[in-house]
C-alpha cells in the first residue's frame, strides 16, 4: 500500500501538489483557528483527492473538532473520508489509529497535561496497530523546535515502543519535518509548512509492505 502523508497545512491545502497513492493521511492542523468555514473548505478539498482511502485527524489549531457536538462533526464528514479521534479503522488488513492529543501548550485545542492525564489517551492505542497517526511527535523523535527544545510526549514514546507500529505519522513541530527509522518503525514528521508558515516541504510517500 502506497501512503501519502501530510500535516499542518493550516488552510494552505489547495496549494499542495500530491503524489499518487492508495491512502492519503493528514495528521492534523488543517486550519488556522478551527473556524467552520475553514473546516468546510478543507473537507471539500480533501474529499476530492484521487486516493482510494482518505484519513485525517485534528490538531491543536482545529478548535471546531473539540468544541462541536460529535453528531454535527459526523454529519460534516464527506463520504469516502475517515475522521479519527482516539479511534481506529482497518483498511485492507492494515490497522490504523489516530489521536489529536498533544501536551499542554498555551491552551490550544486537544491539550492535555503531561503525565497521567495524557497517558490515558495513549493507553487506548491497540497493541496491534500498524499505522499510528498522532498530531504531536513522541519525545526525542523529530520534535525539536527552532529553539533547540525537544517538545514531544514522553508517555507517547513509551507507548510507541510498546506497540511498535510499522509507521508513525505526526506533525505539529513544523521545523523538524522529515523521517526517521528506528527498529521496525518508520517515523514521519509530515509538516508541509516551515516555522514561518511557508509551504516549503513536500508530502511524504511511504510504501507500506
Amino acid at each position: 500500500m502506497k501512503i501519502t502523508v501530510i500535516s499542518d497545512t493550516h488552510g494552505q491545502h489547495r496549494s499542495l501538489k500530491l503524489p499518487k497513492g492508495d491512502l492519503l493521511i493528514h495528521a492534523g492542523d488543517i486550519s488556522k483557528r478551527g473556524h467552520p468555514v475553514e473546516i468546510e473548505d478543507f473537507l471539500d478539498w480533501f474529499s476530492k483527492q484521487k486516493f482510494t482511502y482518505k484519513i485525517f485527524i485534528a490538531g491543536n489549531h482545529d478548535f471546531f473538532f473539540e468544541q462541536a457536538h460529535p453528531r454535527i462533526i459526523e454529519q460534516m464528514i464527506p463520504k469516502g473520508v475517515i475522521y479519527l479521534n482516539d479511534s481506529g479503522c482497518e483498511i485492507e488488513g492494515v490497522k490504523l489509529w489516530g489521536s489529536p492529543i498533544t501536551p499542554w501548550f498555551h491552551n490550544w485545542a486537544f491539550n492535555r497535561e503531561r503525565g497521567e492525564e495524557i497517558k490515558k489517551h495513549w493507553e487506548l492505542i491497540p497493541d496491534d496497530t500498524d499505522v499510528l497517526i498522532t498530531h504531536g511527535p513522541p519525545f526525542g523523535i523529530l520534535d525539536e523546535t527552532v529553539y533547540s527544545k525537544r517538545t514531544g510526549c514522553e508517555e507517547l514514546l513509551l507507548k510507541v515502543y510498546q506497540v511498535k507500529p510499522k509507521l508513525h505519522v505526526f506533525g505539529h513541530i513544523h521545523e523538524d519535518y522529515g523521517h526517521y527509522i528506528k527498529g521496525d518503525t518508520t517515523f514521519v514528521n509530515a509538516s508541509v509548512l516551515d516555522d514561518h508558515y511557508q509551504l516549503v516541504h513536500q508530502p511524504v510517500v511511504i510504501d507500506l509492505k
